[in-house]
Parts: structure tokens; C-alpha cells; sequence
């Protein structure tokens, strides 16, 4: 959702619209202010400590946010001609601003809490009752809410009955200018990595994102031969949620990892900076995402965009993220044993790996930002009639 705010941010800029994006200030040290892109900044508003707290604990701060956007904006004297909010939290405080600046409020959830809530398979994975109903309010209040594909569509409409006229279907865009095939042996070698199987996991680490059905299917390859060659699997992520920091999760992990047999196989490598990224795509001979739930799979489209082929688990957006066939493979959720069968057969298929990983960046080319935000602006011309016509259809895709 952060890149998704920000690549957007950043086009909407280059296109000529002046975009501000609101956030809460965790650290005083940062300016208030801060630079984005041409016509773009974020802004940060202090509301509740100035540090990370749980998600469900800002709820109570809302309030304190909406009136801190509110007093910048008529300090600067500023006027906004719409809202666009990213995820519950934020559209709450759309809400609250839409009646005194008399403007639209667009929003996307980016997750749902509904659907998460139906996958969840430890307690501390389910959303809370607040969550639920603040999504419930702002898909029924909303001017205009974005999914990101049809899937998504659907389970906002089935979890929260909102009107399917109001839901416009926008995916998610990759930077083509950062995310492109490069040599693998030139990018291992910047990695530091020898062996000759390379498999990757880009995400968080918590429970939803199926990490442990990774680590079972693992057990499965290396008992059905492939320990035969050197393999490493790359566990990429940072950005633990509170409760799982506490939790010990990546701990429960590394331990599963030792009971299994496949330590040896595992590096945990933690948060990457973004422009490293690429590197860790193209070492791979395959990207794994064994999610319990997506509401699109970013990693996949940056993974495909760097020519690489995607397993996922056939789940919320993944299922259309990942072109089977095509682009990947999709395999039902939780089962190592379907994600370990489709992963060793691609390991040992190399034509048709690297055939999936071509046909991977050629499709990923139709996600690139430019187009993503000219579908954005489509939509905002529709609830701005005084959109200029080049704002409404700008020429970049």
C-alpha cells in the first residue's frame, strides 16, 4: 500500500496535479513537510504518540488527524478538490473532512478485513468488530471506491453490500524503471549468493502470507530429491506487525525451519531497501507466494515485471495477478503438498521456467504507472465535471 500511495502520488504529479498525502507523524525528527515528486509531498500530522503504535489503536486518534489536516490546510490557505483515502483508517477520515470541504472522497481498502477474518487461522490474526464496521460504513458512504481487480470487486460487494456502480476495477502499477530482467549471475553475484537453486519470498512475516506452508513444501522437495543440488530459499520481509513482534513469529519460523530439516536451505534476510529489490527478483529462479489471502500481490507483479515466474496460491487478487500458464503457476491455499509438486517441476522444467518468466515481464508492461494513473484520473473526471480535458485523458501510458 506505501508504494502503491507513493508511485501514484508521484504520476499524479508528473501529470500536473498538486498532491498532498496525509500521514501520522511517528517521529518528531522528520519534517512535517517532506518532497515527493514534482508537485507531490507528504505531509505528516501529529496525532497520538509520535511513534508506531497497533493499527487498531490509531482508530482513536482519527479524530486528532482530521483536525491537524484540517488546521494545515487553512494555514496554507489551501484548497483541495477531492479526497482519495487508502485503507479503513484513512477512509474514516475522509469521512470526517468531506462534509466542510464539500469534495468526493474516493477510497480503496487495499485489504479487507471481512475476508481476512475468514481465513484467519490464529486468533490473533482476526480483525476486530471496529474494523469491520468502519469498512462497512465507508464502502456504503463513499463516492467512488477502487478495487483492484474483479476478485476484489466481488468480496467488496459480497462483505459489505456496496452499490457494484460505485466500484470502479484499477489494479495495482510496477515501476518499469526500476523493476526490468537483469542478468541473474551479475545480480547473485552483487548478493553474495552461490548456490544453484535460488527460490524467493518477498512479504511480511505474519501467518496470513503462508510462510509456514513454504517451509513445509521445502521438507517435501528436499525429501524427494532435489537435496541433491544446492538450494537457498531467500525469506525477504520486514514491517512485523505489533502483535507478531511480541509473538516471536519470524522466531516460530527459524524453529520450524530446524524441525523440518531445511535451516540449511533458509535465509532470513529481513527488510530490503526498495532499489535492492530487483536484484533479489532476478537472482531467483522462482518467486513463491504462498498467501492465505491477497487483495492483488504486488510482489508478484514486480516479480514478473523482472522476468521471473510466480508460484502463488490461487487466492483473492493472486488469481489474477498470476496468469496460469502463463506468467506462473496457482496452487491451492495452505497445501504444501501442491506448492512443493509445482515448484520442483519448474525447477526441473528449465525451458518452460524461462518461457514463463518472458511471457511474465511482457504482461507485466500493461501495469506500468502511467497506465494505472490515466485509469485514476478517468475516474476522478467523473466526479469532477471542471477536470480539464487533459487531466481527464492524459496522453502518457
Amino acid at each position: 500500500m506505501n508504494v502503491y500511495v507513493r508511485e501514484l502520488a508521484r504520476e499524479l504529479g508528473r501529470l500536473g496535479f498538486a498532491v498532498d498525502v496525509f500521514t501520522r507523524s511517528q517521529n518528531r525528527a522528520i519534517p512535517q513537510v517532506v518532497p515527493l515528486g514534482p508537485n507531490a509531498r507528504v505531509v505528516h500530522v501529529e496525532a497520538g504518540p509520535p511513534a508506531p503504535v497497533p493499527k487498531v489503536e490509531v482508530h482513536a486518534h482519527l479524530g486528532a488527524f482530521a483536525e491537524g489536516v484540517e488546521a494545515f490546510r487553512e494555514a496554507g490557505r489551501l484548497r483541495y478538490d477531492l479526497l482519495h483515502s487508502h485503507y479503513w483508517l484513512s477512509g474514516v477520515v475522509a469521512l470526517a473532512l468531506r462534509p466542510g470541504w464539500g469534495v468526493p472522497v474516493v477510497h480503496m481498502f487495499h485489504t479487507l478485513g471481512a475476508q481476512k477474518n475468514r481465513v484467519a487461522r490464529h486468533r490473533d490474526d482476526v480483525e476486530p468488530p471496529l474494523r469491520l464496521a468502519e469498512e462497512r460504513r465507508i464502502a456504503r458512504a463513499a463516492d467512488r471506491l477502487v478495487a483492484a481487480n474483479p476478485v476484489e470487486r466481488a468480496q467488496i460487494r459480497w462483505h459489505y453490500r456496496a452499490d457494484p456502480d460505485r466500484i470502479a476495477v484499477i489494479p495495482c502499477g510496477v515501476d518499469l524503471r526500476l523493476f526490468h530482467p537483469r542478468d541473474p549471475r551479475e545480480a547473485r553475484a552483487r548478493l553474495g549468493l552461490r548456490a544453484e537453486r535460488i527460490l524467493l519470498y518477498v512479504g511480511r512475516l505474519v501467518p496470513i502470507k503462508g510462510v509456514e506452508t513454504l517451509l513445509r513444501a521445502l521438507a517435501l522437495l528436499k525429501a524427494d530429491g532435489l537435496g541433491a543440488t544446492a538450494v537457498r530459499v531467500l525469506v525477504v520481509g520486514g514491517g512485523i506487525e505489533e502483535r507478531w513482534a511480541q509473538d516471536g513469529e519470524p522466531r516460530r519460523l527459524r524453529a520450524l525451519a530446524r524441525e523440518l530439516g531445511v535451516e540449511g536451505w533458509v535465509e532470513f534476510r529481513g527488510g530490503q531497501p526498495q532499489d535492492v529489490l530487483p536484484d533479489y527478483y532476478a537472482a531467483a529462479d522462482l518467486c513463491l507466494m504462498p498467501s492465505l489471502y491477497e487483495s492483488f500481490g504486488m510482489v508478484a507483479l514486480e516479480a514478473m515485471a523482472c522476468g521471473v515466474p510466480v508460484v502463488g496460491s490461487r487466492v483473492g487478487g493472486l488469481a489474477v495477478t498470476i496468469q496460469e500458464g502463463v506468467t506462473g503457476a496457482l496452487v491451492p491455499e495452505g497445501d504444501p503438498v501442491a506448492l512443493g509438486r509445482e515448484t520442483g517441476a519448474l525447477l526441473r522444467d528449465e525451458p518452460r521456467r524461462l518461457a514463463l518468466g518472458r511471457q511474465a515481464a511482457r504482461w507485466a508492461r500493461r501495469f506500468r504507472w502511467p497506465c494505472i494513473a490515466k485509469q485514476v484520473t478517468e475516474l476522478y473526471g467523473e466526479l469532477l465535471p471542471a477536470l480539464p480535458e487533459a487531466a481527464r485523458h492524459p496522453p502518457r501510458c
